[in-house]
């Protein structure tokens, strides 16, 4: 009776132990985050921020996660010093009064072993909205250069930015973004 109990401690602390979380990095270097939009109904716009941080805990034994990013928002990229400063400005992303966007996660949704969505909350100028991300790629394993393990990402939303304060020349300028990220990210 003793070897039984000792066993089903045993194998209970074995299953707790390879269902715990692993906290991973995000690799500023190999993730951006991004936006498009219609111009005027002329073209998609499509425009990145520089600097993309944060952590990322997944426990893929359980089924759970979570993320916290932050997106520096004077590191917005048009290819135009002239259309980053406007849009660093108080009718876009105000950087100067609201130095990060941040997105932090609520809940992550699995289909088998993959993460296919992540429900959470987006800030953009201290207005914090509801936005799920549609997870289109993800992938975890060894990385083959800094030798630990990594998982990366390609996640999708829509927002309005007007629901964000930053509506400017709606509807001209579409209201509606698709806001995009590549993640990348390596095991603490």
């Amino acid at each position: 009776m003793k070897k039984l109990i000792a066993f089903a401690l045993a194998a209970g602390f074995s299953l707790a132990a390879s269902a715990a979380p692993e906290t991973y990095n995000i690799d500023p270097t190999h993730s951006f985050s991004r936006f498009e939009y219609s111009h005027f109904g002329y073209s998609t716009q499509v425009n990145k921020f520089n600097s993309t941080t944060g952590k990322i805990q997944l426990d893929r034994a359980a089924k759970t996660g979570s993320v916290e990013v932050s997106i520096d928002p004077k590191s917005v990229n048009t290819g135009s010093d002239l259309f980053n400063g406007h849009l660093q400005g108080p009718d876009f992303l105000d950087s100067a009064k609201y130095p990060a966007i941040t997105y932090k996660s609520t809940k992550f949704l699995f289909n088998g072993d993959k993460v296919v969505g992540v429900e959470g909350n987006l800030t953009i100028k201290g207005v914090t909205k509801p936005v799920n991300l549609e997870v289109t790629s993800f992938q975890c394993m060894p990385h083959p250069m800094v030798k630990k393990d990594a998982c990366g990402a390609n996640a999708i939303a829509k927002i309005k930015r007007s629901d964000f304060g930053a509506g400017k020349y709606a509807p001209h300028v579409s209201d509606d973004l698709t806001l995009g990220f590549s993640i990348e990210s390596i095991k603490e």
